[in-house]
């Protein structure tokens, strides 16, 4: 049976995982506007920004629970640098530098009305690194990767966030085509064609 600390920092990396994935989601339908095109109540920002920062609370925990767990003897380079770690090294540098996408997309969110919106979008997407090699992160080092719930969890929101993801680059592909005179294949010219 493992410690308590093992316990800590494997429940607690499962929960910054779900958050960040939840965060990447709630993000896509705010952007994408599938909760409607009216204007929003401001908490539903709000809950994107809450998850976002509990994010960053559970995988503080997360690295907590590695420090003080005595199985592994991880210290703060081994959770702070990539590749510091003797134990599997690759799989532990996939959450070292989601967590330092992690810190930028939080940092700048807590400064973007002091910042360029160009800087805090830019940084912004890299939410989607902080999901992608969270989520390799989860597969490749954690504890319970081999569950056939966590799996078929991590494959469904995959597979949505992906899927939103798409509907987003095309709504943006298609106010892009609006936005410069082209929609839907028309050609807008002074002049006749043929």
């Amino acid at each position: 049976m493992g410690s308590v600390w093992w316990y800590v920092a494997r429940s607690s990396g499962i929960v910054a995982w779900a958050l960040a994935a939840l965060s990447v989601l709630w993000g896509l339908l705010l952007s994408t506007k599938v909760l409607g095109r009216a204007a929003r109540p401001n908490w539903l920002l709000d809950l994107h920004r809450f998850l976002g920062g509990l994010t960053v609370v559970f995988v503080g925990v997360h690295l907590v629970g590695l420090l003080f767990d005595p199985w592994i003897d991880f210290g703060p380079a081994q959770l702070l640098v990539p590749f510091a770690s003797e134990w599997n090294p690759l799989a532990v540098a996939w959450g070292v530098v989601a967590l330092y996408l992690l810190v930028a997309v939080e940092v700048t969110s807590l400064l973007r009305n002091r910042i360029p919106k160009r800087w805090w979008r830019s940084v912004h997407f890299a939410s989607y690194g902080v999901y992608v090699l969270g989520t390799v992160h989860l597969l490749t080092a954690g504890t319970d990767r081999h569950s056939p719930a966590l799996v078929w969890t991590v494959t469904i929101t995959s597979v949505v966030v992906a899927a939103m993801t798409l509907y987003r680059a095309a709504i943006a592909a298609e106010r892009d085509g609006a936005g410069s005179g082209r929609s839907s294949g028309t050609i807008r010219s002074s002049q006749p064609v043929g």
